[in-house]
């Protein structure tokens, strides 16, 4: 019992700490029978390059957020509910080792550790955390999630009318099916909900015309139903989690094999499991 109290008391302190350290206009961390499981750093890949960011799993969600003050201090929270995660284990390539896909509604990204067993206690405690809460009851797994683009390097012309790309001719990519496509192929917009449910995204000439045919019968299906909305509350609740720079520019991360291991891990690489045994089911 005393250990307990004890336990208790000091995951309460882990999480104000990192809450606070992304500062006073972070969304809090401190919720009844939340536990921080464990924390660490990974290379997240970005269309920037990679990037070093501090993780954080507690037992019903994902944080994450970008480094600052020698990982003093955050920015850039992201919070992700473990029943929106899919993970997909990547093999080592020449320049790329112990790396993962983090599949979500709103975003695809791809993650690096340090080594093997980092990856491995990663992956696997996300899917622990993530099948008890599923087994609780309440929550319910998604089943859509973001498009993996394809990388920038992979293609020198556009996906859909093949012009070469050039110095005034720019990369852009279908949200809905992640080609790297030109300007004029993807000048039309439209919302796709399962990475935010109101905002109009870039998407290309090919992929706009099914989009809306299917939103024509999804509209009918709740009309039939006598829901004239067809959103869910959880929808609205989510939308704070990501912001329109991570919609827009970051939806899914680019796989940019020339740069991903020229960043270093830093000095808090390693990652800490934190007393399992007091996981809550």
């Amino acid at each position: 019992m005393a250990d307990q109290l004890t336990f208790a008391q000091e995951n309460r302190e882990r999480i104000q700490a990192v809450e606070n350290s992304f500062g006073p206009l972070s969304k809090s961390l401190s919720q009844l029978n939340r536990v921080l499981i464990g924390e660490g750093r990974l290379i997240k890949q970005s269309r920037r390059g990679p990037q070093r960011k501090d993780f954080f799993l507690f037992n019903d969600v994902l944080v994450y957020g970008s480094i600052i003050l020698h990982g003093r201090w955050h920015k850039k929270q992201k919070i992700i509910p473990l029943e929106d995660i899919q993970l997909q284990d990547l093999e080592d390539g020449l320049r790329m080792r112990n790396q993962w896909l983090i599949r979500t509604p709103r975003k695809s990204f791809y993650v690096a550790a340090e080594s093997y067993e980092e990856k491995q206690a990663w992956m696997e405690h996300i899917e622990d955390c993530q099948n008890r809460l599923l087994q609780s009851g309440g929550r319910i797994p998604t089943s859509k999630f973001a498009i993996t683009w394809i990388p920038d390097q992979a293609s020198a012309i556009c996906m859909r009318c093949s012009d070469r790309f050039t110095l005034t001719i720019r990369r852009h990519h279908c949200r809905k099916c992640g080609f790297v496509v030109c300007d004029a192929c993807s000048k039309k917009r439209a919302v796709i909900k399962h990475i935010h449910p109101t905002k109009r995204l870039r998407v290309c000439d090919i992929c706009q015309p099914n989009i809306l045919k299917m939103e024509a019968e999804a509209q009918e299906i709740n009309r039939l139903r006598g829901d004239s909305t067809g959103k869910s509350g959880s929808e609205e609740d989510d939308l704070e989690e990501f912001s329109e720079e991570d919609t827009e520019e970051d939806q899914v991360e680019d796989h940019d094999t020339s740069r991903w291991m020229n960043c270093e891990m830093g000095s808090r690489s390693t990652y800490v499991y934190l007393k399992p045994e007091h996981v809550r089911h």
